[in-house]
């Protein structure tokens, strides 16, 4: 049987891309034509120094902000062309977030985070909870979906907001420093668990991140720097 190179679809693609925060004196070119595709079924990390316009980029993405120039098209959809509560109801679809600081609510059990992006799309209580204490099981921490995220370790809150990312199915796993809080080995575990539970042949994994030691979990590195993609690394992986 022959060897034939599987060509994946593009998750994402943008081309010349540029977010300008302010006007006049005051303007502030965050990006300044930012070329990138970034590839179904890959993990594709946005590494440089702070400021270099990662989260920019990403808050692009995902439709949280505007640009101001270029193209940017994103499961096919240019989110431009989306009205606010139009792009708010694509973004809960297809869109899971982890966030740099976690933002999981301390008052509500790990089920009921996890159930978040369930709810606002419309679900029950009830079969909300049920979906999340099934994603809870896959990322290790079944038996505890009414702990409170006080409770959990770190490496345990991680993993809750990985499972909110989750539950609701997205195409799109947008993560924010996942690892830049957590040890050496709670790191790798993080990123392990995300190559498992996130990476699928139809959906996306665009990881931001100042941690070398997570860089082998790549499919593509983008390495950024003052508002540009200055160019694109494919590690390879054992």
């Amino acid at each position: 049987m022959s060897s034939v190179a599987i060509e994946r679809a593009l998750a994402v693609r943008c081309r010349a891309l540029t977010k300008t925060y302010g006007a006049g004196v005051n303007a502030v070119q965050a990006l300044r034509g930012i070329d990138l595709d970034v590839l179904q079924g890959e993990m594709s990390l946005l590494v440089g120094p702070s400021g270099c316009g990662k989260t920019t980029l990403i808050s692009l993405i995902a439709g949280i902000l505007d640009r101001s120039g270029g193209e940017c098209e994103v499961l096919g959809q240019d989110l431009a062309r989306l009205g606010d509560r139009e792009r708010a109801a694509w973004r809960g679809r297809n869109v899971g977030f982890v966030f740099q600081a976690l933002n999981l609510v301390p008052t509500l059990t790990a089920a009921e985070n996890v159930a978040i992006p369930l709810m606002i799309l419309g679900a029950r209580y009830d079969a909300a909870l049920l979906r999340a204490g099934a994603m809870l099981e896959r990322v290790g921490l079944g038996g505890r979906e009414r702990s409170l995220p006080g409770s959990l370790s770190g490496g345990q809150q991680q993993r809750i907001a990985i499972a909110r990312a989750l539950v609701h199915e997205p195409r799109l796993v947008v993560c924010d420093e996942p690892t830049s809080a957590l040890d050496h080995e709670t790191g790798h575990k993080v990123m392990e668990l995300l190559r498992e539970v996130a990476a699928r042949e139809d959906r996306a994994l665009i990881v931001v991140t100042h941690d070398a030691r997570i860089f082998s979990f790549a499919d593509r590195i983008a390495h950024m720097d003052d508002g540009h993609v200055d160019r694109i690394e494919t590690p390879t992986r054992s």
